[in-house]
């Protein structure tokens, strides 16, 4: 049987955290590849800008 595993990563004071997943094409095969980040909310702008 599979487990469920329940995280919670926003706690009241503290700093809320977004999930920012790119998509980015590998120059020797062609292909998309998927690249997942954790990163402060405040910061999502300046991630993407990268």
């Amino acid at each position: 049987m599979a487990k469920k595993v329940v995280a919670t990563l926003k706690k009241e004071g503290g700093i809320t955290y977004s999930k920012v997943i790119r998509a980015v094409k590998s120059e020797k095969t062609g292909a998309y590849t998927f690249k997942e980040e954790m990163v402060p909310s405040t910061l999502v702008q300046e991630t993407l800008k990268k």
